[in-house]
């Protein structure tokens, strides 16, 4: 996927989150959650290898493997979790 697409991609999802109505902060929190999960993801894996603190039952893979409203729960699980863990 080029950087076209996922631009594209973005874009369209962010239509059709505001057309329902979610606000751009609204939509620029979320996408700025999701998008600092998959960094972490990135830094642990090859060439970087970093510990990033992260639970695997709260990590990048652990959304992946859902879908539709398990996903949804499973994300604001990880949110509610997160944000109440002391920072290192």
């Amino acid at each position: 996927m080029n950087t076209a697409s996922i631009v594209s991609k973005v874009w369209s999802f962010c239509n059709t989150l505001r057309d329902d109505g979610v606000s751009y902060g609204d939509y620029l929190e979320q996408l700025t959650y999701l998008l600092f999960l998959k960094m972490a993801d990135e830094y642990a894996k090859p060439p970087y290898n970093r510990k990033i603190g992260i639970p695997f039952e709260y990590d990048w893979q652990s959304l992946r493997s859902k879908r539709g409203a398990d996903l949804e729960a499973h994300y604001l699980g990880i949110l509610r979790e997160l944000g109440q863990k002391k920072a290192y």
